[in-house]
């Protein structure tokens, strides 16, 4: 009876257990939905392993920036669960792992996501070379907070940020730090922060504040400002984040509005401002999207209404997050984006505003992009010093950068390819650039102007090639040094090789041939002697030398033996002779092999028994002509 009873206390235990686990994921899973990650990765920590338990831990450590612990749980979901898998989670573990800097493993998930090669470290190589600038950053502000971030101009000489230094305000559930609030400042030139205030109670309340934008003469500012109650957005409730107006009248900021096309169902966010206080910038997540967040604009009338917004399109925009938009006074947009290809996470930017069309972006490169987030970027382009925020160190922090020009960038060859004679342009000539070990790095076949232009770097050796067909090909070898561009006409003489070379000679009959030593074979062979091999790579450097010469390898007897077995042991020794030149290296399509035997003779041994065994070896021949 004892035992009976303590087996149903057992059920009754392990029933009631499973009850508060059942009650316990829909806990943790209400938290996932309100984005309380913190939390919800608590609770999860402790439930069995099932799919969507790891999903969901797996992106509450990914969105808290937790990326080594989301790493080792998106592995352990993929081990476990395989193809079985939303491809968007090969998208979330690749940024993860990129946060880590194994691009490897992030490429291998990364091209399962977009159906296509991706090659981070390849790309990261060529960047470096190809981004216009550089910067030199510099850490602003203490440890007075955990998050300051959105640094921008503000007036002359102030600044205005976003901050958690305020820890008498609610905690985010998100990250459990405090509300953010809008702030002035001065930066001192060691890079301080100097008389820090809180905007007035106008603009920060007891929800989020933060990415403010002035207009010219400082009167009117554009911030963010997060709803104080959450609305049903698909499966969840959302706070969704506004953008606000604000003017400054008798030094105070008043008349504080929200802009008409915000809504309770999407947010926007991130406003910037253009310089002639005509267009606003901002990131949303309205209908319409490509993806998470798009880029938008929308004009400011005259009379201050806002006209309709406008995506800024799939050149700008992609499925994932563009964010932290930033027009600059030269209409150059930089903004942040984890949908271009980049170093992890939220990358800077840019892109040319062109007949009034953005180019395709461009990244800013490893001198501010780090392998975590970096965002809210701002310049004054005349001195080139603006600011950027990053969470590179764990945290959300302000750098100031002076960004000069990328000295690889300067780095260039250029010229024109003419006829030598005439000088006539040679358009549709083919230019290769090669490293110094003969590395084809780039080519080019060069249009009307008869121009070519590559990137090069310094301190280096390198060679320019021209070639265009009927011309003799032209090499310049060059080195760099500290001009950073460097002009190097390329001159093509139309091809007369006996012009150029002693051993290319013309005969009796007009064909063009080159002279070599006489190759010899064994009696009754056709294979390739060592004597005869030196003699041929003579004939291999020529053909590197020009790449588009052709050759006919013919190969003569003597009039001795028998005519059908002359023949064929001539074309056996030709055949033989194309053969080891291929394996050198020379192409076969610029090879041709034939065999006369004894057809050919260049004297009057033309039978057996009449000459000197002198004057039959005459007749005993390779002869190499050239065709094309």
């Amino acid at each position: 009876m004892k035992k009976h009873t303590y087996i149903f206390a057992s059920l009754l235990f392990v029933s009631g257990m499973a009850l508060a686990q059942k009650g316990n994921i829909k806990k943790a899973n209400k938290l996932f939905e309100m984005r309380a990650y913190i939390e919800a990765a608590e609770i999860y920590e402790k439930k069995e392993r099932t799919q969507e338990v790891l999903q969901n831990l797996a992106d509450s450590y990914y969105y808290n920036a937790n990326l080594q612990k989301a790493i080792k749980t998106y592995r352990e979901l993929f081990v476990t669960y395989g193809d079985s898998i939303d491809i968007e989670f090969h998208f979330r573990y690749a940024q993860a792992l990129k946060g880590a800097k194994n691009y490897k493993d992030a490429d291998f998930h990364l091209t399962r996501y977009f159906n296509r090669k991706v090659n981070t470290s390849a790309f990261i190589e060529n960047l470096e070379k190809t981004t216009p600038h550089t910067f030199n950053l510099k850490k602003i502000g203490g440890t007075e907070s955990t998050s300051d971030f959105g640094l921008t101009f503000y007036g002359d000489n102030n600044v205005a940020f976003a901050s958690s230094r305020n820890t008498k305000n609610p905690s985010f559930a998100w990250n459990k730090q405090p509300y953010l609030d809008l702030y002035s400042a001065t930066i001192t030139d060691e890079g301080t922060l100097k008389d820090v205030l809180p905007f007035s109670d106008e603009i920060n309340t007891n929800s989020h504040e933060s990415n403010a934008t002035f207009s010219r003469d400082g009167k009117t500012m554009y911030f963010n400002r997060t709803s104080s109650t959450r609305t049903k957005t698909g499966e969840a409730k959302v706070a969704q984040v506004k953008i606000f107006k604000a003017e400054q009248v008798d030094d105070k900021w008043t008349n504080v509005t929200a802009l008409p096309f915000n809504s309770t169902a999407y947010s926007c966010e991130h406003p910037s401002l253009s310089k002639d206080g005509k267009t606003l910038y901002f990131a949303s997540d309205m209908p319409g999207t490509l993806g998470g967040f798009d880029i938008f604009k929308v004009a400011i009338n005259e009379d201050g209404s806002f006209g309709e917004p406008v995506n800024l399109g799939d050149k700008i925009n992609t499925k994932h997050r563009e964010q932290f938009p930033f027009i600059s006074d030269i209409d150059v947009l930089y903004f942040s984006s984890d949908g271009h290809l980049g170093y992890g996470g939220l990358d800077v930017f840019r892109s040319n505003l062109v007949n009034s069309q953005f180019d395709k972006p461009v990244n800013l490169g490893g001198s501010i992009n780090s392998n975590l987030d970096d965002f809210a970027y701002t310049i004054r382009e005349k001195n080139n010093k603006g600011y950027v925020s990053s969470n590179r160190s764990g945290y959300d922090r302000l750098y100031g950068f002076a960004r000069e020009e990328n000295i690889l960038t300067k780095y260039l060859v250029e010229g024109i390819v003419q006829d030598k004679k005439s000088s006539q342009l040679l358009v549709g000539a083919l230019v290769t650039l090669f490293d110094e070990t003969g590395t084809v790095i780039q080519d080019t076949i060069v249009g009307d102007q008869a121009n070519y232009l590559f990137k090069i770097e310094p301190n280096k050796k390198y060679k320019v090639r021209g070639t265009k067909k009927a011309y003799i090909p032209q090499d310049v070898e060059f080195s760099t040094g500290e001009k950073g561009k460097i002009s190097h006409n390329i001159y093509l003489t139309l091809e007369a090789y006996t012009d150029v070379e002693d051993r290319v000679k013309q005969n009796e009959k007009g064909d063009v041939q080159i002279q070599l030593d006489k190759i010899y074979f064994d009696f009754d062979m056709s294979d390739i002697r060592k004597d005869a091999a030196t003699t041929l790579n003579v004939l291999v450097d020529l053909m590197k030398k020009y790449p588009k010469m052709e050759v006919e390898v013919s190969a003569h007897t003597d009039a001795r033996g028998d005519d059908a077995y002359n023949l064929s042991l001539s074309k056996n020794r030709a055949a033989s002779t194309l053969e080891y030149l291929v394996s050198k290296g020379i192409d076969r399509n610029r090879l041709k092999s034939i065999g006369y035997g004894e057809m050919q003779p260049l004297n009057k041994c033309i039978k057996e028994g009449i000459c000197s065994d002198e004057e039959y070896d005459v007749n005993r021949r390779c002869e190499f002509t050239i065709i094309n």
